[in-house]
């Protein structure tokens, strides 16, 4: 058994998705929850940008005698995983595309999915690359959405303005490949959006994130590793950002689906 903190992070709120979906699996377990407010996006910042952020996130958090790393962006995971295991080799470390390409490929019947991301993670073809490893003739056409993250980030998830962004990314997408039958929310800020996307998608379109899947990898992994913490406590989550901790604060509960307290979050320095 071993009760140490397991650590997630995410440039910005996003991550809170999957620490989300983390708590309800693992209620047991400590979580230091890390957002690099002060630089998000990572989504439109160069792979070397992204790498360096990265690494100073995962290095504090490995600082705090964490059990496990969990890199709760897709960005960052797209650009900078390599770099983050190869610095932290003692450490297991679970990212979210390639969980999150398992669950799209289990989920598509025709093999055409489509992948919303960020600009970065785009470009970077992860997505394309983890699913096309596991179903070599599937169909992958992406589209980068860049300012879903900000909608998000300021708490704007509904709405006749929120609608009609979605609906200019997203109309394309389908124009490129109308066959689309699963779409990967490539991006850990989507889910937020999930109601609106999935009207404009339609009803047989499954939208997939990466959020689940990552918690079931992370969860076997602790067992298989011999990592799960003491049964029978109940689990504590410490929240720590780069910047602008009241703002922080006041858009977790939209993620969480609980509010958080100021007085619970810590401005960290990296």
């Amino acid at each position: 058994m071993n009760n140490a903190a397991i650590g997630v992070f995410d440039s910005g709120l996003g991550g809170l998705t999957v620490l989300a979906e983390l708590r309800r699996r693992l209620p047991a377990e400590d979580m230091i929850y890390l957002g690099d407010t002060a630089r998000v996006p990572y989504g439109t910042k160069s792979q070397a940008s992204v790498t360096q952020y990265a690494l100073q996130v995962a290095k504090k958090l490995r600082q705090q005698d964490i059990k496990m790393l969990v890199v709760a962006c897709n960005t960052a995971s797209a650009l900078a995983l390599p770099a983050i295991q190869a610095a932290l080799p003692d450490l297991p470390i679970v990212g979210v595309v390639n969980p999150g390409a398992q669950r799209a490929v289990c989920a598509s019947a025709t093999g055409h999915i489509g992948v919303i991301a960020t600009e970065g993670t785009i470009l970077r073809g992860a997505y394309t690359d983890a699913i096309q490893a596991l179903r070599a003739d599937a169909v992958v056409t992406g589209k980068a959405c860049s300012l879903f993250v900000s909608l998000v980030e300021e708490g704007w998830v509904d709405g006749a303005l929120v609608t009609e962004i979605v609906r200019t990314y997203l109309e394309p997408l389908q124009a490129l490949d109308p066959a689309i039958d699963t779409l990967v929310l490539g991006c850990t800020h989507y889910p937020v959006l999930r109601p609106v996307i999935a009207k404009i998608m339609g009803p047989d379109v499954t939208l997939v994130d990466s959020a689940l899947t990552t918690a079931e990898v992370v969860s076997e992994r602790l067992r298989n590793e011999v990592l799960a913490c003491s049964p029978g406590r109940i689990g504590h989550t410490e929240f720590q950002v780069t910047d602008g901790p009241e703002r922080f604060a006041r858009v977790a509960g939209i993620f969480l689906g609980d509010a958080v307290g100021v007085q619970d979050v810590h401005l960290v320095d990296l």
